[in-house]
């Protein structure tokens, strides 16, 4: 199968599972070049992190990289200057500028429930950065809900994904559903802070680049280039130890201080990030437990294993469909591997490599077929 039929999830419970496949080209990967010793194999940060998770001095120069190339760049990025992009970042954003204008014209076609979730491990914002741009344009009259509540302050609240919004006539004779798109952030985001007991969300650019260029990075360049050189296995991985405990100490609690998930067994160290993601993993495992429910997995590996499990227990809801994008013949052997037995999950494919292009282009559209 190649294409969703606009017919089979018009007036579904509409959900989406975006992972960093959806942001390459616009910020860094998860992936690495070095290899897993005595294989072909590559190895990514989760899988690094995960053989050498008891070296706390290898994590902080592993991490000071992580930190370096992937979440700093997230934290820099401004969606708004668009004259320093190249051509692959400015594809990026018009990908997902189709991504939520697709949703939104299958929301304003339903008789009723105008709501979809957009589920994302990515911590970059993009979601947030097109959506404000569309709603800038004045193009389309919808809500992005991103689970805050308050004015000057902003912080997340789980009970917030539950509330809609309406608008009415002025003598309240009739209303109407505003269509809503929830965007639940898994794995944190760069515009998270801990607030007490309570987490804040700032966009304010300045502010998340100043915070990530406080965290103390262990720099040992012959180790941060390992990580991308093919002819490198994972023994030839040797950082220098550290110089005073004192140091190795700052970045473990600096970098444990961020508002994102640890590649180390998927967690949150900080508890109150740790709390919510808990909250926002039940809140998808009671969507996919609706009735009439479709679910589609773009960009995602499915290397989080608690999402995986939970999405597999999900399953057993018969009235639930799911469609995996594969980007490759190859990962589709792997999906097919790891959903083997359950019926209700279709797995897509395309001619060449189903990136975000194809995904909007090919596979998830609203346009006729000869567009």
């Amino acid at each position: 199968m190649s294409k969703i039929n606009k017919s089979d999830i018009y007036e579904k419970n509409l959900n989406f599972l975006v992972g960093s496949g959806a942001s390459y080209g616009l910020l860094p990967t998860l992936a690495l070049k070095v290899k897993k010793n005595g294989s072909d194999e590559t190895h990514t940060v989760e899988t690094l992190a995960t053989k050498y998770e008891e070296d706390h001095d290898f994590l902080a120069h592993l991490f000071s990289w992580y930190v370096q190339e992937i979440i700093l760049p997230a934290a820099e990025y401004d969606p708004g200057d668009v004259s320093m992009n190249t051509e692959q970042q400015n594809t990026a954003i018009d990908n997902y500028r189709k991504f939520l204008e697709t949703i939104l014209n299958i929301l304003s076609k339903k008789s009723h429930k105008k709501r979809a979730n957009i589920f994302t491990t990515n911590y970059d914002g993009m979601i947030a950065h097109t959506a404000e741009a569309l709603l800038r344009l004045g193009s389309y009259d919808f809500h992005l809900n991103n689970g805050t509540d308050g004015f000057v302050k902003r912080t997340l609240n789980a009970r917030n994904f539950g509330r809609y919004f309406q608008d009415h006539g002025v003598f309240d004779r009739h209303s109407k559903s505003v269509p809503q798109i929830n965007l639940i952030e898994l794995h944190g985001s760069v515009y998270w802070y801990k607030d007490g007991e309570k987490i804040e969300v700032s966009y304010d650019l300045d502010r998340a680049k100043k915070r990530m260029s406080k965290v103390p990075l262990r720099e040992d360049q012959d180790f941060f280039e390992y990580l991308m050189d093919a002819t490198k296995t994972d023994e030839d991985l040797n950082p220098p130890p550290d110089i005073t405990l004192t140091q190795n100490d700052a970045f473990q609690n600096a970098y444990k201080a961020l508002p994102i998930v640890n590649p180390t067994k998927w967690k949150f160290y900080e508890t109150v990030f740790e709390e919510h993601y808990y909250q926002m993993m039940r809140l998808l495992s009671y969507e996919l437990e609706k009735p009439d429910t479709v679910f589609i997995a773009f960009g995602f590996s499915f290397a989080d294993e608690h999402i995986l499990n939970l999405i597999k227990r999900s399953l057993s809801n018969p009235s639930l469909h799911m469609y995996v994008c594969c980007f490759n013949d190859d990962e589709k052997h792997l999906m097919e591997q790891k959903f083997l037995g359950f019926a209700n999950v279709e797995l897509i494919r395309v001619d060449g490599a189903l990136d975000f292009t194809a995904f909007n282009d090919e596979v998830f559209t609203t346009k006729p077929a000869s567009a």
